[in-house]
Order: C-alpha cells, then structure tokens, then sequence
C-alpha cells in the first residue's frame, strides 16, 4: 500500500484568472433580439428570414460564428436534428440543436452549457401567436453566448458545447437528442448545466429575491439500477451522486465570486412536479444540474399576451433584471472554467475498514491527472470538511473511523484545478 503527499506546488488552490465579467447591456441586446423574432415556438416556420425558430437558430449559429472568429475560429458551429413526434407535436416536428465546440486538449472530454431556443404560449400547440419567451428561455440561451464570449479567449483541457436546444416545450426532445449524441460518440461528459429562467428577480407574489440561484440536482440517480440504489444506500451516498457532487462544486465556486450569489442547493431534481433539459442526460448517467431563478412569476410562463385588470401576462423583457442574470451567467463561466481545466473525476472510488480505526481509500487513476484530492466528512455534515492531496491511486486516513464518515475523491491538474469529487463507496467483493 503507499500513500504519497502531493508535490507542494499542486497543494495549492486552483488560481484566479483575470477574465472579463458578463455584461448586463449584452445580455440584454440578445434577449432582445430572441424576442424580436416574435415566436420561437419548435413548430413555427423553419424557414422565414426574421420571424420563427428557423431564423432565430440561424441568429444564434451566426453569433457564435461571430464570436470564433475573434480567437481564431476557436469554435466550431454544428447542427443536430432528429424528427420526434407525440402529444405535443402529434404530425412530427424536425427538431434542431445548434452546437458550438470550443475543442480542448481531449476533444471527447465535454463540459455541455445550455439553454433552449423554443418559447409558447398557453396553449402549447399554438405555433403562430407571438411568444417572446424572455426570461423562458432567451436568458439561457443569452447566458450560453456571453459565456462563449467570455471564455473562448481561454484554452481548456476538455472540450466545451455551448448549445442552444429546440423541443424543450414539445417533451424535452433537443436535450434528448443532445444526451444520446453525447452517448453515440462516446463523449466523457465532466457536467452539464441546464441555465432555463435564470434573469429575473420578482416573484408571483412580488417578493424580489436577488441575492441567490436555484441550483437542482438528484440525490439517488435516475440511470442507477435497483441493485446499484441498494448499495449506495447501504454507503449512505445519496447525496453524493455526481449531479449531487457537481451541485456542490457550484456552490463552493459561488463562494468564491465577490459580489455573486448564494447558490441555493435545491435537493430535488427540478422544481415540484416539473421537469428540464437536464433530465435526459441524468437518465443516461451523466453529471447534470439545472440553474434557475430564486423565485418564479408564473403570469410570465407560458401565458397569452394579455392583461386581465390590472394583472398583466407574458414573457416579456420588461420583466427581467440584468444584473441579476450577469451575476448568474458569471458563475456558470467560473463554474465551467474550473471543470474544463480540471481532469475527469475518477470513475469509481471505493472505502475500507470495517472493525479498524483508520479508513483505507483506493480510487481508479484518471489520465492526465496530476494528482488526487481525498475530502472526507462526518457524516453527519453536508459538505468536506477535511481534505489531504496525494499521489497514486490508494492512501491511509489514519484515525478517521468508517462508520463514521463519508469520503470522496476528485483529480487535480498541475496547476491545482479540481474535478467534482467521486463518493467512494463499499470496494467490491
């Protein structure tokens, strides 16, 4: 068995970079000019030049387009389509995702942001009346963009999708098809963060929350098979799945940002009895976490255009705060630049130690890592609170009782930057 301490300059924290902060006046110009296509809805015309899906997908390929050639064509711009039909598009509806690809150092190691394109009004067949979709969900797609401005200026080792869906309000069906590209090819997925309603402050009932964004992640794993929930029950890990890991990784990265937000660990998938395009990644086991606001104004989803009195509704611009989704978009950009300079998290880890008065932890090495961070907790905290850096894929914490403590593991590049951590179970038999 060895346990190695890790060289003293790895020891060190991942280190501030220097780089531009989101700009409330550009995220703005952009949802304004999503709005201006008057309905984004996945069934509207595909082809018109300024009015319907079509050309807002052409305005958003075209912006990133924009913004690579500035770095040196440093993104790549591609589409994706598949045909889907049901309930909500019962003739079939060509349902298309633009991609941009800012190719790292492993082009099959991605770090997905996104948001969707589409927007409806109250009736969700009605693809014709207008549909602003301001803050649902051009502030999503607003942040992917002004986060690719913001980070193509940088060089990562793993590869970032900046995506812009369709299909979100038809059944989820441009994160579906996202999720199962990401499967055909064979990417290693570090995180994907689902930004949808993120730029507004003012609740239904008036409240404004500003200091703080909701941040959703599973607790028990949508992929995991009953036999794989039985056993992470009996390491009592459910609140250490990846999603759950990267959850926590945001909210230790929101910490970090003067002048940010709260990041509000919301312990269920989604909001009640709803749902995102996050979801089908979970379901084929990939880290995923959606962000949204603090709090909801449920008059400016999916509403006509009217006014009933004095009550008004609609999803419209006027309704947003801009400072608010700047603040929003800065974490997903530190959030991103964190896990794409990072190594993969290591594929298992697992814990021994049962009738001993020190825990043995061995995790599976991880290419390119430098070295590994070993966290560990009582178990009756929510968060590491203790931490060592090794080298080698096995170490010793002395004194440290297993029954009385969870452990995970994350990989370190040599400049210190930290992947999500792994939740080391029972080691197999």
């Amino acid at each position: 068995m060895r346990h190695f301490l890790l060289l003293p300059a790895l020891a060190l924290s991942f280190p501030a970079i220097a780089r531009d902060a989101p700009r409330p006046e550009r995220l703005r110009a952009d949802v304004a000019t999503l709005v201006g296509f008057g309905t984004r809805h996945t069934a509207s015309d595909p082809d018109h030049a300024t009015r319907g899906i079509g050309a807002a997908r052409r305005w958003f390929a075209d912006a990133l387009t924009r913004i690579g050639s500035t770095c040196g064509n440093c993104i790549t711009v591609a589409n994706i389509a598949r045909g889907f039909s049901g309930p909500r598009a019962p003739n079939g509806v060509n349902v298309v995702d633009v991609l941009g690809f800012q190719q790292g150092r492993d082009p099959k190691r991605v770090v997905i942001v996104m948001g969707h394109i589409d927007s409806r009004v109250s009736d969700v067949m009605n693809a014709t009346s207008d549909a602003p979709g301001a803050n649902d969900d051009a502030s999503g797609v607003a942040l992917v963009l002004e986060t690719a401005r913001i980070l193509s200026r940088e060089k990562f080792d793993a590869t970032i999708v900046y995506a812009a869906l369709s299909g979100e309000e038809q059944g989820l069906w441009g994160a579906q098809l996202l999720a199962d590209t990401a499967k055909e090819r064979g990417w290693t997925v570090t995180a994907v963060l689902n930004n949808d309603i993120v730029g507004s402050t003012i609740g239904q009932d008036g409240r404004r929350i500003a200091d703080r964004v909701r941040v959703f992640s599973e607790g028990i794993r949508a992929s995991e098979s009953i036999e794989q929930q039985i056993a992470r029950r009996a390491a009592g890990g459910e609140d250490d799945g990846p999603s759950r890991a990267l959850a926590k990784t945001v909210d230790a990265v929101a910490a970090t940002l003067p002048g940010g937000l709260d990041a509000f660990l919301d312990r269920r998938p989604d909001r009640f009895g709803r749902g995102g395009d996050h979801e089908p990644f979970l379901k084929l086991g990939y880290p995923a976490i959606r962000f949204s606001v603090g709090v909801e104004n449920y008059d400016a989803q999916h509403q006509d255009l009217r006014r009933d009195g004095t009550r008004i509704y609609g999803d419209t611009i006027d309704r947003m705060d801009f400072p608010y989704l700047a603040k929003v978009t800065a974490l997903n950009v530190a959030t991103i630049a964190r896990l794409a300079a990072a190594p993969a998290a290591p594929a298992t880890a697992s814990i021994e130690g049962a009738l001993a008065t020190d825990t043995t932890v061995r995790w599976a090495a991880v290419p390119g890592a430098a070295g590994y961070r070993i966290r560990w907790r009582r178990n009756d905290a929510q968060d590491w609170r203790e931490s060592r850096d090794v080298t080698g894929t096995e170490a010793v914490l002395k004194g440290v009782i297993v029954d009385d403590h969870f452990v995970g593991v994350s990989a370190l590049s040599a400049s210190g930057a930290e992947s999500i951590a792994t939740f080391a179970g029972r080691a197999g038999r």
